[in-house]
């Protein structure tokens, strides 16, 4: 298995240039250090003008670089040390002229001469007024960054700092660090387009009342995110959840058991990859009722009617697609996940026993079995849902790989 991916030791350069959303920095800082990252900031003089270093250095314990000409320890140059001993390198906000330099290589100042030393992935989060981000110099720079390998965290729309609307808003912080955990992970999902489906389906009994199940949808919501983070191009399809959704996902709403199977349908044309991670209802009422039904008797019977099958129904239209199923178990977990995978026409079944202390409904954790065809099993530990997650993508790869020979 790969080893799964997050910011917790990792040693991150934080760069820091002279827009209004400097004051934003900080902020992100605290959010990686309290991922577990080491972080040492780097500000051009412009970015003092609006936060000061102190700031940065009391959030994150190193000292903060702002001269090329202070030198880190003896038989050092400073620079140099701190473009060989990162990992990944954010610069958030970034300026047209930052973005300007980097592009053509330009080296003034302390960042821009540590990014141009550095081979680790550099992040650029651009932030400005939105006639500077039109500009075709902008965008004919940011171009040139892309094409080189960096990636950019385009800006949101939005009221701007110096009174205009448009894009030119900083990336909100949790896609930032979001895509420093992409920069940092294998990207073997390049070209896959994975379909997911999450969380629970309502099945009306009238407009105020329905029947569901306890699925929180945070284990195929870690699923398309890590297949995100991996390089995929990603549809989420969800019920009603609380959730947010990954960045960078298509994001679909359904209620019902039948919306969701339409809306997996109109997807599966150009999908090469369904995880099917929904708690879907097995049974619905025959009949939803149009007014609210009043308590009047002692007893209340329901007539039900199955609901579509879906991962029956992608399993005999599967192709070349890998097809990933779970099975929420109480019991005879092994046996009743294996005779899944079997009947569906599945790649892999995930088989989670929800009566496992820290496993199932609602949790940040998990405890699954991975089944997969031949015979294979694989036992994982009580882990996160994005770790439980990244065990399915390794093996999703995997598959793929046996299937190109």
């Amino acid at each position: 298995m790969t080893p799964f991916v997050d910011l917790k030791g990792k040693r991150v350069i934080l760069g820091v240039t002279g827009g209004i959303a400097a004051y934003k920095a900080a902020e992100l800082l605290r959010l990686m250090v309290k991922e577990g990252a080491q972080v040492w900031t780097v500000m051009t003089k412009a970015a003092t003008e609006f936060v000061t270093p102190l700031t940065f250095q009391a959030l994150s314990g190193n000292p903060v670089r702002t001269d090329m000409f202070s030198p880190l320890q003896e038989g050092q140059i400073e620079h140099i040390a701190l473009a060989d001993l990162a990992q990944v390198a954010i610069v958030a906000p970034a300026t047209a002229n930052f973005i300007a330099k980097l592009a053509h290589g330009i080296a003034d100042d302390m960042l821009t001469t540590t990014l141009l030393a550095t081979k680790c992935p550099i992040v650029v989060c651009p932030a400005m007024n939105v006639n500077m981000y039109n500009h075709p110099a902008t965008q004919a720079n940011l171009h040139v960054l892309k094409e080189r390998g960096v990636w950019v965290v385009e800006p949101e729309e939005g009221e701007l700092a110096c009174g205009w609307e448009g894009k030119g808003r900083l990336a909100e912080l949790d896609t930032i660090v979001e895509t420093a955990r992409c920069a940092l992970s294998p990207q073997d999902m390049v070209g896959e387009r994975v379909v997911v489906t999450a969380g629970p389906t309502w099945e009306a009994l009238d407009p105020v009342r329905f029947i569901s199940n306890r699925s929180s949808g945070k284990m195929g919501f870690s699923v398309a995110r890590i297949a995100k983070r991996r390089g995929a191009s990603v549809t989420l399809i969800s019920g009603p959840t609380a959730l947010k959704p990954p960045p960078g996902v298509k994001f679909l709403t359904v209620e019902s058991a039948r919306q969701m199977r339409d809306a997996v349908m109109e997807h599966l044309e150009e999908a090469t990859v369904v995880v099917k991670a929904a708690a879907v209802a097995d049974y619905c009422p025959l009949e939803a009722k149009r007014e609210k039904i009043k308590k009047e008797s002692e007893i209340w019977s329901i007539s039900l009617g199955r609901t579509p099958d879906i991962l029956s129904e992608v399993g005999a239209r599967k192709g070349e697609r890998i097809l990933v199923g779970f099975a929420a178990e109480t019991h005879e977990l092994i046996s009743n996940a294996r005779e899944k995978l079997e009947r569906k026409n599945l790649d892999w079944i995930v088989a989670n026993d929800v009566t496992y202390p820290g496993a199932g409904f609602g949790r940040d954790t998990n405890k699954v079995t991975l089944l997969g065809r031949g015979g294979v099993v694989v036992d994982l530990p009580l882990m996160s849902k994005d770790e439980v997650a990244w065990a399915i993508v390794d093996k999703i790869v995997e598959s793929r790989r046996c299937a190109r020979g």
